[in-house]
């Protein structure tokens, strides 16, 4: 969702670091290209004109360091303030003395809110919590339904009420919420989380609704969830829930929407409260807590290290990994296996995404349209071939590749390009895995001495366990 403002930055700093000297008024030229790039994010006025001025009042008339460059030296200060309007440092969770502990989820309605309930679930169940959800939502049409679906994705209980008793009409929310967590005390279940009713817009029967139901709860947290898409307006509604509830954080819903990121850089410094988490696509999967300084260097394109090592230690089965690196460094790698990767990196999500978090990758290549489709044509043709065909690509005739073709919806050129880059790298990876093998007179070095084999496009390194794009030059072949 940053990635206009993420452009904008790097053009500020890419002339920055042109200039040798920089007097106040190359500073007063870079600080106003900052407030222009804010505002046309839609930044609330007002905090881009404090994060400005901050920036301005260290950078102004500061001693320099003497280990950086002027401009590496205003760059340094405008990620730090960048954090602290982000909210500085990631939120602490802690956990009820007498469990369960509550978690009461406000909003409004298509923000996002109970599809967030499911996967902060999911979440707690990571942490080695056992969570369960409250369908305390009685006014959308099917709401309970859809939480009860969400509930079963991740394997966690709902409390609900039928819904036939509720499409009669007359069940009270608050009795709902109440009971929930007299269920969650007698199942033993040491998180609860309250999907409560959300309105188009703010109106005075839903704070009351959502009031009585705190007070009913007495919620340990309680989370705003805002539509990422909405721009200044979630700052509007932070606040007006903020003054009935007390909010404790805000959930951003759909950060990997087309937004420009004026709610994420506002909501802090104008309500006060920090964002709490982020949900970053659609499946449950994509959910994490938000951690300002990542968020801060996603921004300034300088990317997200430890949120990728995170996602590849989550998605990636460490025997797959190991079993890899073993047929890399033999020279062995098949079709098989590199379907079998291929699927590994799919389950750390969209592969647009995992480039943004990589530092130094050029904007053109960040920005591709790096579809799903791509993938799902290079999975369909290799699914097409047999077992053997997979094992010894070489057998793979005329004949073959037209019925390959024709079994994965392809066509014959398609699979030709996919065997000819797949056998290029075969070359290099042999090559590679020849040279780690051996020492500097042609011996083979001691176990645990072997050079790094750098792995396929997407796929994990030798021993990382990591996707490594570094070692594939221009000049080697990639995948599509």
């Amino acid at each position: 969702m940053f990635d206009s403002l993420t452009e904008r930055f790097e053009g500020i700093f890419t002339r920055l670091r042109s200039r040798g000297r920089l007097g106040e008024a190359e500073v007063d030229e870079v600080l106003r290209e900052i407030r222009v790039a804010l505002l046309e994010a839609d930044v609330n006025f007002k905090v881009a004109r404090s994060l400005v001025d901050r920036i301005r009042e260290r950078t102004v008339g500061a001693e320099l360091s003497k280990s950086l460059s002027p401009a590496q030296q205003v760059i340094k200060i405008v990620h730090e303030e960048l954090i602290a309007t982000l909210g500085g440092e990631t939120l602490k969770i802690t956990y009820a003395s007498q469990p369960p502990t509550v978690v009461l989820l406000a909003g409004l309605q298509g923000s996002g809110k109970t599809t967030a309930a499911a996967k902060l679930a999911r979440w707690f169940k990571q942490q080695g919590r056992n969570p369960m959800l409250v369908a305390a939502d009685l006014q959308r049409p099917a709401a309970v339904e859809q939480l009860r679906k969400l509930g079963e994705q991740v394997s966690v209980p709902v409390y609900h009420r039928d819904p036939a008793e509720v499409a009669a009409g007359g069940v009270d929310p608050v009795a709902v919420a109440g009971d929930g967590l007299e269920a969650a005390r007698d199942r033993g279940r040491d998180v609860l989380i309250v999907d409560t009713a959300g309105r188009l817009a703010i109106d005075a029967e839903l704070m009351d609704e959502v009031r009585r139901i705190s007070a009913a709860v007495e919620p340990h947290f309680t989370f705003l969830v805002v539509d990422a898409m909405t721009g200044q307006d979630a700052v509007t509604v932070a606040e007006a829930f903020h003054e009935t509830l007390e909010l404790d954080g805000v959930i951003l819903s759909k950060l990997d929407g087309d937004a420009r990121g004026g709610a994420a850089l506002s909501v802090k410094e104008v309500v006060g409260r920090p964002i709490a988490f982020a949900s970053t696509g659609e499946r449950p999967a994509d959910f994490e807590l938000f951690h300002p300084d990542r968020m801060a260097g996603r921004i300034l394109g300088m990317g997200d290290v430890l949120t990728l090592i995170e996602r590849a230690e989550e998605a990636y089965d460490k025997e797959v990994a190991a079993r890899a690196e073993e047929k890399l460094l033999e020279g062995a790698f098949t079709l098989e296996d590199f379907l079998e990767q291929l699927q590994q990196v799919r389950k750390m999500g969209p592969l647009g995404n995992i480039l943004g978090m990589m530092p130094g990758v050029p904007k053109e290549v960040r920005n591709a349209d790096i579809g799903e489709a791509e993938l799902g044509r290079v999975e369909a043709i290799i699914r097409s071939m047999t077992p053997q065909e997979r094992r010894k690509p070489e057998i793979i005739n005329g004949s073959r590749r037209a019925r390959i073709a024709s079994g994965s919806g392809t066509s014959v050129s398609e699979v030709n390009m996919l065997l000819k880059q797949f056998k290029d790298v075969q070359k290099m990876m042999k090559r590679f895995g020849g040279v780690g093998m051996k020492g500097p007179k042609g011996k083979k070095g001691k176990k645990g001495k072997r050079g790094r084999v750098p792995s396929l496009p997407g796929l994990p390194a030798a021993g990382s366990g990591l996707p490594d794009l570094s070692a594939l030059s221009e000049e080697r072949p990639t995948w599509p």
